[in-house]
């Protein structure tokens, strides 16, 4: 057991990028009926065009220079090795603030954020918004990944990140997420209520009280949406929730296998109008496949799906920024019953993936809600590790 953080450089194994072109090269692709179309799953057509993308044309190399000239770190706590980004803003005011990805996502979800968060004056903003980020892998996702043992659900993911930030010097700070990002964002409110300065969501389900109460028309349709959601939850969450072992084997021997089970999750989860970069789905897909990591990132669901009860925010400041596109839309006044809202907002447009899908309508939500609850923030980061990202 180490509480010692160290610089993390990525760089994978030529040779594992060869065994990928490999692999590719002579995959072996299932049948498919005519005009099927997306009736049964991912089209056969759209996985053999990205699949050959990813062969010929995807550049793992540049990704990981792009990666490298970010400060990432490492780790140990609780038996597990923990990888972060830590961007330090140039404001020495600035709230330290906690970002959580979700399934089939990662850290490279909130690329596009990582500036006008941190360094909101070099990006036309207000200095007096800007934050210290904090960006973790999910225990048995990436290169925080495998995990080696029973027992890493959304509770002890928050416990870690909890520790995490005690690491980093930062006593209070916010949190942010969405899809497990949301729910380990939620459990912090229950593990150290007195750290959280508040935590905004880009996902939640709301509770459906037998019976409801009265409700206009849009948010009884919400209701009606979300019931059914969660009475017929997906296949995914089914299978990763009971046997995530069996699919692993596959998503873990085919590159192919890998894409699709991905990219089905990404391309149908946005919104419609929003086309989400092939690049940035291989390099994601990539991440995924080089670490390994298709089974204990799985894992996560049958630790945790179901096998938890309601987690009380008190008095928690939450904030909700609601996409249109996302896999259930939550009603503000059921929402209200047990989180302590102060903050809300109907997006135009987005779905599941928000810092991905509509970065310019996250950050300022991000900010917003957070504005009137700086004066709580502890915000001194500490000499030590301002050292360490200035060695980084």
């Amino acid at each position: 057991m180490t509480s010692s953080i160290s610089p993390f450089h990525i760089a994978f194994p030529e040779q594992d990028i060869a065994d990928l072109q490999d692999r590719l090269a002579r995959t072996r692709w299932p049948d498919e009926l005519p005009g099927a179309g997306w009736d049964y799953g991912v089209p056969l057509s759209a996985v053999q065009e990205l699949a050959a993308a990813w062969q010929n044309d995807f550049d793992w190399r540049a990704w990981e220079d792009r990666l490298n000239a970010l400060p990432h770190f490492m780790t140990i706590i609780d038996g597990q090795p923990i990888h972060f980004m830590h961007i330090v803003s140039p404001e020495s005011d600035a709230m330290p603030l906690l970002l959580t990805h979700g399934w089939p996502g990662s850290f490279l979800e909130f690329l596009d954020i990582i500036g006008p968060l941190s360094d909101p004056r070099t990006h036309g903003g207000n200095p007096a918004d800007a934050f210290h980020l904090v960006i973790p892998s999910i225990p048995g996702y990436g290169f925080s990944g495998p995990t080696r043992e029973r027992g890493w659900n959304v509770p002890r993911v928050a416990v870690a990140w909890a520790e995490l930030m005690t690491r980093l010097g930062y006593e209070r700070f916010g949190a942010q997420g969405g899809d497990w990002g949301m729910a380990i964002s939620r459990q912090l409110t229950a593990t150290v209520p007195e750290r959280l300065i508040g935590v905004h969501l880009n996902y939640l389900v709301t509770p459906l009280p037998d019976p409801l109460p009265p409700l206009t028309p849009e948010d009884q349709a919400r209701a009606d949406a979300t019931s059914r959601y969660l009475s017929s939850p997906p296949a995914h969450m089914l299978l990763q929730a009971t046997r995530p072992q069996t699919p692993a084997f596959g998503l873990t021997d085919s590159p192919a296998g890998q894409l699709a089970w991905i990219a089905e999750k990404v391309l149908t989860w946005t919104d419609p109008a929003i086309t989400i970069s092939s690049d940035w789905l291989l390099a994601n897909v990539s991440l995924y496949w080089m670490t390994r990591t298709a089974a204990s990132s799985a894992r996560l669901y049958l630790e945790s799906v179901g096998k938890r009860g309601p987690v009380s925010t008190g008095e928690v400041p939450i904030g909700v920024a609601v996409f249109p596109h996302d896999l259930t839309r939550p009603v503000h006044a059921l929402a209200e019953t047990t989180h302590h809202i102060t903050h809300w907002t109907e997006m135009p447009r987005g779905g599941h993936f928000a810092a991905l899908e509509a970065p310019d309508l996250l950050v300022p939500d991000i900010q917003d809600f957070f504005r009137p609850l700086r004066q709580d923030a502890s915000k001194r980061l500490p000499a030590s590790m301002l050292a360490v990202a200035a060695g980084s």
